[in-house]
This record gives C-alpha cells, sequence and structure tokens, in this order.
C-alpha cells in the first residue's frame, strides 16, 4: 500500500518528531552518568511497541513507519547500552 506523497511527508515529519524525542534524553543520561530514574517496564514497553510498529510498517510497505520506528530503536538501544553502563553498582 502506498500513501500519496502528502501523507508520506507528513509521515515522515510525524515520525521524525516523535522519534527525535528520545535525543534529549541519551544526551541526559550521558551528562548526568546514570540512568537509575528510567524505568525498565517503560523501557521494554517502549522497545516492544517500536519493534511491533515496525513490523507494521514493513508488512503495509508504510515507509515513514519503517524508518521512524528503526531509527527509533537504534536510539532506544543506546539508551539501554548507557542505562547498563552507567547503572548503580
Amino acid at each position: 500500500m502506498t500513501a500519496p506523497p502528502s501523507l508520506d511527508t507528513l509521515g515522515l515529519v510525524a515520525g521524525t518528531l516523535t522519534t527525535f524525542a528520545f535525543v534529549p534524553q541519551i544526551v541526559r543520561i550521558m551528562q548526568k552518568r546514570h540512568a537509575d530514574d528510567l524505568s525498565w517496564w517503560t523501557f521494554a514497553a517502549l522497545v516492544a511497541g517500536s519493534a511491533l510498529w515496525l513490523a507494521y510498517g514493513a508488512a503495509i510497505g508504510a515507509l515513514p513507519v519503517v524508518l521512524a520506528n528503526l531509527v527509533t530503536l537504534v536510539l532506544l538501544f543506546v539508551i539501554l547500552v548507557l542505562k547498563w553502563r552507567f547503572r548503580a553498582r
């Protein structure tokens, strides 16, 4: 299913805004050197939801959905690595 170019543009803008909303969180984790205030449960739900949206987007051929969730998963992986690296010992 291919969306008209205007809808793809709308999807790409929406995906860019929601995806890059994670960047300030990554910056904050790196500055503070801890991520103890991030919930593992919330994080797991975000990863699962993004993976399912990615699968859905691929299944229907929606490039904006695929790209947004692929980048989101990469950013969530970065957060996971930082949360693990800076965990309380």
